[in-house]
């Protein structure tokens, strides 16, 4: 299969769906009938992919306003429903819905017989794979989990954002075919993940992306702390430096007090900010302690180096208990 995502001209029905044998003969030159349970940031972008690539998005389901604007703003025309009634109308069901609520719904589903033969489901979370979705499979149904690495804004520009984005792919075998051929539709690159590596493939993905988030904030926030009036002046040539780096050459991009060895630099940190910003210790400490590990791990400090700056974090985290 290409590498290349499909143009939207390109992409005006699906190619492999009825090869699978998933819809009748009769229907397969047709359109797929698409349902949106989750018509929130994410629900209503790849909905509004799926129209793009040429499926007919048939009902969505939305509670919050939120929702609705977005349901209006992306999918003009849908009318919104309660969630049995879009499974109802449609041959492929979208659950974009947060991940802790994924397993409530497709179980009470199923208790109200929504699902049925033939139809074709896929969620958007993470961190769930397809053992959620065990009660719609029962009925018959073929499941996929597919995850899109990006954020979501939830307006019109994340579409564009979907061009060659990443999506944890998760299916059986035999549907594998199927669910890339979705990924590309909706103008994704689909990337593998086995079924029991779904929950570290989400840990990676928080890491790097909410984790990230947090640490150029607290950054942000202590330069304020400095009398920095634009932080992100400062930051954004060196943050991006760092991670093009960190990506490149992985902890051979370690710079700093901590891979060097530097620990009365890094106790003046810990001093300082004990005086000036005491929210951030643990945060340091933390961090810096991670960071001697790799460091540590990789060969760019050696243990006589990093014995010492462990030390003194171990001293710094009792102090603060």
């Amino acid at each position: 299969m290409s590498n290349r995502p499909p143009r939207a001209a390109d992409r005006t029905r699906p190619a492999v769906l009825p090869a699978a044998g998933l819809l009748p003969a009769a229907a397969a030159p047709a359109r797929l009938r698409v349902g949106v349970v989750g018509a929130g940031r994410v629900g209503a972008v790849l909905g509004a992919a799926l129209a793009a690539a040429g499926h007919d998005v048939v009902a969505a389901a939305g509670l919050s306003t939120d929702s609705q604007r977005r349901a209006a703003r992306l999918l003009p025309g849908v009318p919104l429903r309660p969630a049995d009634e879009v499974v109802a109308t449609s041959d492929l069901v979208v659950l974009a819905v947060p991940d802790d609520t994924l397993s409530g719904l497709v179980t009470g589903l199923a208790e109200t017989g929504a699902w049925r033969r033939g139809q074709l489901l896929f969620h958007t979370s993470g961190a769930h794979g397809l053992a959620v979705l065990a009660p719609a499979e029962r009925a018959g149904v073929l499941s996929l989990a597919l995850h899109p690495v990006m954020t979501f804004s939830g307006g019109p520009e994340d579409l564009d954002r979907l061009v060659a984005a990443p999506f944890g792919v998760t299916s059986r075998p035999e549907h594998r075919a199927v669910a890339e051929t979705l990924v590309l539709e909706m103008g994704g690159e689909p990337v593998w993940v086995a079924e029991g590596d779904r929950g570290l493939w989400h840990v990676a993905l928080v890491t790097g992306a909410n984790h990230l988030v947090t640490l150029v904030a607290e950054a942000a926030d202590l330069l304020r702390t400095a009398g920095v009036d634009d932080p992100a002046r400062v930051l954004t040539p060196l943050l991006t430096a760092a991670l093009e780096g960190g990506l490149r050459r992985g902890d051979q991009a370690l710079t700093g007090p901590v891979s060097r060895g530097d620990v009365g630099t890094v106790a003046a940190h810990l001093q300082t900010l004990t005086e000036r910003a005491p929210s951030s210790v643990d945060a340091y400490v933390a961090m810096a302690r991670r960071t001697t590990e790799r460091a540590l791990a990789s060969g760019r400090l050696r243990r006589h180096e990093g014995t010492p700056l462990l030390d003194l974090l171990d001293s710094a985290e009792e102090a603060a208990r």
